[in-house]
Order: C-alpha cells, then structure tokens, then sequence
C-alpha cells in the first residue's frame, strides 16, 4: 500500500458503494487514489472519475492507477466543481468524498497543517494555487473574525481569548510559524485547560477557513445526489462535527417524503423521498484500524442509496 495515504474504512467503503458491473463512480477526494484503486480493483469492469484540489495528490494518484489505464479519468480540481467535470447528462453509479486532511499533507512540514511540527510554515492550503495562507488569516483578520471562525469552525470555547491573544501578539512581529501559533495558543488558556492537543481546535478552524471547506459542502452533496442513478450510492468520510452534521442533514432531508398532515387527502406539499439513508448510524473504524492509523479514530461514513431516478 502507498505511503504517501492510507485510505480510511477502506472495505467498508468499498461495500458501501455496493458496486455495480460497468458501473461510473466518482470519488471527489481521490488523495493518494487508495479508495480509487480499490474501487478499480474490486470491480474489474467499473469506470472513475477522480479529483483532488492537491496538485501533489494528482501526481500521486497518476502513478497509482496507471495500471487501470482506460478505465479512469483523473482531474485537478475542487470536487465542489463536479459540475464542470461531469458530462451534462453523466449520471454515477456512487460517489464517495473523503471530506479528512491526508496523511501526507499532515507528515509535509511544507504544508503547515501540524500543530506537532513547530518549524512549519502557517500554510494550511490544500491548493497550493490559492491565495490564502494561514498565515494571511492569523496575521491579517481582525479579532472579531479571528473570534468567528474559531468558534463557528473549531468549536473552541476559548475563540475570543484567543483571538486576543493572537492580535496582542502580532502587534509585536508576525506570527509565521506552527510552533509560534502553538504555542500562543496553549499560553491563552487556564493551565488546566493546557495539553499537548489544546491548538487542534485552532488549527482546525484556520484550516477549515483557508480552504472553505464547507462552504457550498451541502449543496454539493445535493448536486451529487441528484445526479445518481437509481440503486446508486453515496458515501461520505467526515472527520469532525461540522462535516458530520451537514452529511447526516442532507440525508435526512433527502430521505423525507410527503410531510402533508395524515388527514389530508392527497399530498399538497410535492415532496419526494430521494434517498434511503443505509446507515443509521455512522461506520466507524475497529480497534485493529485504529491502532495501526490513529487517524481513522475521528472518522466517520455515512452512506444513502438514490430509490427515485
């Protein structure tokens, strides 16, 4: 298996999208392409579609598939962008977002995403196109929005303090480091509330922020949904709260005919059930999966089926 990512729930993933003999799948998140080929391998007659925003992942993901040459198309963009690279009346047989940072964008000290590596640069940028570092964030927004986005991104109960902290700080020199805004942080908050994780939640929220991660997530996930056939599959790996939130409302909503009072005699409302949500609960990883990659303890997979065409 690829170093450079370990795929996540891999055979649970796989059995989610249930796949089908000639089957289109697209997998919008294709990273190191560890799902993707096993989509390819499993069902030696299915075709993909792969994106990825990293220009490191396609390179990566290139070299992975090229023994599956004819059967995939692979492309450098944002999978919110599907609609640009689907055919206008392309529909899938399932598609699968890995909504998680890789491991190789974690382990690249380039990258910046590691609180656990103070010499790295605040990047956070999985596009490394894009304009926007974390740098720019925690150097250039004001404390109101410093105070915003940790506390609407990273649920941290501390946001205002810290972004205080932050403000105060910069004043003194730009902040331009992992381990300088690290540090700053763990410096934020009552000793009690101090430990060697404290900065994750901080982390979480600029890096949500410089990649807009779930800006248009759920009106992707609709588009995606919309464009399955019948019998086809959506699976989605969400990796925190916010993601899971937005993946298990959409299903829902997405699951919910005809909301007309039982009295009435015919439905007035027009709505109807799209999908059959196939996990009511989210797969979780095993203890085996969990001890080899502790990245996969915070993962979540929820999957739905499309029963209208």
């Amino acid at each position: 298996m690829s170093a450079y990512h370990r795929p996540i729930l891999l055979d649970e993933v796989l059995d989610g999208l249930a796949l089908k003999p000639y089957g289109l799948y697209f997998d919008g998140t294709c990273g190191g392409a560890g799902h993707s080929e096993g989509i390819l391998r499993r069902e030696p007659t299915a075709r993909l579609i792969a994106t990825d925003k990293d220009g490191d992942a396609i390179e990566e993901a290139a070299k992975r598939l090229s023994p599956y040459e004819g059967r995939y198309r692979l492309i450098r963009t944002d999978f919110k962008n599907f609609g640009e690279v689907l055919l206008p009346d392309e529909r899938i047989d399932g598609f699968l977002l890995d909504l998680g940072v890789s491991s190789h964008q974690i382990d690249d000290e380039s990258r910046g995403f590691a609180y656990r590596i103070p010499s790295a640069p605040l990047d956070m940028r999985m596009d490394k196109r894009s304009a926007l570092t974390a740098a720019d964030v925690v150097n250039g927004y004001s404390a109101e929005e410093l105070k915003r986005i940790l506390r609407e991104y990273g649920e941290e109960p501390f946001a205002g303090t810290i972004a205080k902290s932050i403000v105060r700080e910069r004043e003194k020199a730009p902040i331009r480091t992992c381990g300088e805004l690290k540090e700053l942080v763990e410096n934020s908050l009552p000793p009690r509330f101090r430990s060697a994780a404290c900065a994750r939640q901080t982390f979480q929220a600029i890096r949500i922020e410089v990649n807009g991660e779930l800006k248009g997530l759920e009106e992707c996930i609709r588009g995606l949904c919309a464009r399955l056939k019948k019998g086809g599959r959506a699976a989605i790996l969400s990796f925190h709260s916010l993601e899971d939130r937005i993946v298990k409302n959409v299903f829902r909503d997405l699951s919910t005919g005809c909301t007309c009072p039982k009295d009435l005699p015919v439905c007035v409302c027009g709505r109807v059930k799209e999908m059959e949500i196939v996990t009511r609960k989210p797969v979780t990883a095993g203890e085996k999966e969990q001890q080899d990659n502790p990245r996969s303890k915070s993962a979540k997979l929820r999957i739905a089926e499309k029963i209208t065409e």
